[in-house]
């Protein structure tokens, strides 16, 4: 058995929406592998939820105390450093269909890139990056693209 099989992320995408996203989340699982890599995370535990604008408006609010849809909520589980497991529980992303759509239409790109950007944006939270800082923002977003640039999803595609 090879040596790597230990080291293997699990993450699932899950869709509870009426919206038919079969091919965007094959995509999107590619884009994940590829995004693990260049990240170096190795076996890491995620989800990523694919979720209508009445239950991310409800998360944001319960949960941030913001009463507004959003396009994409992350709950990192691995904020508490000290904890040593043999598997990394990073979290899980929720994702806005509804609103990943209207984006896409706003910065005149498509439906997937937006969708693999929030994927992204999500995935690099739960790793630990963030953006409430103008340095740490300029560090994470330039991260998002580049790690969409180099797997080949480019702004206005």
């Amino acid at each position: 058995m090879d040596g790597d099989c230990i080291m293997k992320n699990n993450y699932e995408l899950f869709n509870e929406t009426e919206e038919d996203l079969e091919e965007e989340i094959k995509e999107i699982n590619k884009l994940l592998e590829f995004a693990c890599k260049k990240e170096n995370v190795k076996n890491a535990e995620f989800n990523i939820i694919f979720v209508d604008s009445n239950t991310i408006h409800e998360m944001n609010k319960t949960y941030r105390g913001i009463d507004r849809v959003t396009d994409v909520i992350s709950f990192a589980l691995e904020d508490n450093k000290t904890i040593e497991l043999e598997v990394r529980l990073l979290g899980d992303i929720y994702i806005c269909v509804e609103r990943a759509r209207e984006q896409a239409k706003e910065y005149g790109h498509s439906f997937l890139r937006e969708l693999a950007f929030l994927s992204i944006h999500g995935l690099l939270h739960l790793l630990g990056y963030d953006h409430m800082e103008k340095e740490e923002e300029e560090i994470m977003f330039r991260r998002q693209e580049e790690i969409l640039d180099e797997y080949g999803i480019k702004r206005g595609e």
